[in-house]
């Protein structure tokens, strides 16, 4: 499970990049990125976006 990214939805604030403890979100050319190795898929970038750019892979 990793986070996916709505890149439509995504302003690339870098309030995710921030808060994700895992330092697995990066942002790339003004939009967030994943690093699926480092995600720990534990949501608290999901919580974090105000764009609501970001979920969770189910």
């Amino acid at each position: 499970m990793a986070v996916i990214v709505d890149l439509d939805k995504c302003n690339g604030c870098g309030t995710c990049v921030e808060a994700c403890p895992s330092e697995a979100l990066s942002l790339v050319d003004e939009k967030v990125s994943v690093d699926e190795d480092a995600c720990v898929d534990c949501g608290v970038c999901v919580d974090e976006c105000p764009e609501e750019a970001l979920s969770m892979d189910e």
